[in-house]
């Protein structure tokens, strides 16, 4: 125990195991949605939704274990949201480009990531931007995610005339996430600890107790084999020959980076971390990221970074890369519960 506390630097964030595992709790259960969203998604581009799943729990373990464990922050990594359907829908359905050549593509994208992350290219260009548009960024998140909860909770829905509307009351989602919503706020306003996760607890149990969230007769399951994905991503980088898929490598590249630094920036700002414009240890929090990447495409899935999602466990008070090393654990246990995340992705694809 006190190994970890001093390789962790637990009592100079002023954290400790308790608090740390409530943060890695509660980030994984932030983004725990990514494990159904992204085998939905890429199942699209005629991937094995069984394998993008295993693929899916193990890049986030391994990402996120590196960020905690080299980088010492609170952050999260998994198959980013968006990048993923530009994977699918874009390069896979649109452009009529085979899933594997779409993972070479992923593959060779993070060795360029980090290849500019050991020249320290993308440091540089972190630290170039300035601290009042860092600020813009963090707030910018802030308003992304709370504009993301309230869309999956059925509260904004798409209109026509006025781009965004409020949700029907006729839908069950909407009224689970009111109720999460008020319990949430409720407890944060009386500084109960944990306050965002006993919301989403309270949230869970609403839902069962109405009938919406049912409880899948089966919870543990193996994990589904790796084997139809698993090294594609190397096979097929011969496939990376025409001016076509270099523009999709440039794409990922691109995208990723920008992705990245701005959700990088935006919680460290968060959580204090920012010293004199400048994040510390950014270099080996890019070098965590470029790494989740490739370890990503290899295993397959989509292009592997930083979730915003980190904040709600640096709300409650992760500030070291245990919490990290938590959630790592718990992207790792959810691999036997594959037929539970399934049965969740239907009954929440049914409520929406």
């Amino acid at each position: 125990m006190n190994f970890i506390k001093s390789y962790f630097k637990l009592d100079q964030y002023k954290t400790s195991v308790k608090t740390e595992f409530l943060a890695g709790l509660t980030t994984f259960i932030s983004m725990s949605y990514i494990l159904f969203v992204n085998p939905n998604v890429l199942g699209d581009s005629g991937m094995n939704t069984g394998a993008v799943f295993t693929a899916t729990a193990l890049a986030a373990a391994l990402g996120t274990a590196i960020m905690g464990i080299v980088a010492n922050y609170p952050i999260g990594e998994a198959p980013a949201l968006g990048i993923n359907a530009f994977f699918a829908y874009t390069v896979c359905v649109g452009m009529h480009v085979k899933w594997q050549t779409a993972l070479a593509s992923v593959f060779v994208a993070s060795i360029i990531f980090i290849l500019i992350t050991l020249f320290k290219l993308r440091e540089k260009i972190i630290d170039a931007i300035p601290s009042d548009l860092k600020f813009a960024i963090s707030s910018g998140i802030g308003l992304f995610i709370a504009f993301l909860g309230l869309q999956d909770g059925g509260l904004i829905v798409d209109n026509k005339s006025t781009l965004v509307g409020l949700g029907s009351l006729h839908n069950p989602l909407v009224w689970i996430t009111i109720f999460g919503l008020l319990v949430t706020v409720i407890l944060m306003i009386l500084n109960v600890p944990g306050a965002i996760f006993i919301g989403m607890v309270l949230s869970a149990i609403f839902g069962i107790c109405t009938g919406q969230i049912a409880i899948p007769h089966k919870v543990v399951s193996m994990a589904p084999s790796l084997a139809p994905t698993f090294g594609q991503a190397v096979f097929h980088i011969k496939d990376i020959n025409t001016l076509q898929m270099w523009i999709v490598v440039l794409t990922f590249l691109l995208v990723t980076f920008f992705d990245t630094a701005g959700t990088l920036i935006g919680l460290a700002q968060q959580a204090g971390f920012m010293k004199n414009n400048k994040m510390p240890r950014v270099g080996k929090a890019l070098a965590a990221d470029s790494s989740a990447m490739m370890v990503g495409s290899v295993l397959g899935t989509s292009p592997v970074g930083a979730f915003v999602e980190s904040s709600a466990g640096i709300a409650v008070g992760g500030r070291t890369g245990l919490t990290a090393v938590f959630v790592a654990i718990f992207f790792l246990i959810s691999m036997i519960f594959s037929h539970f995340w399934q049965s969740l992705q239907l009954k929440l694809l049914h409520l929406l």
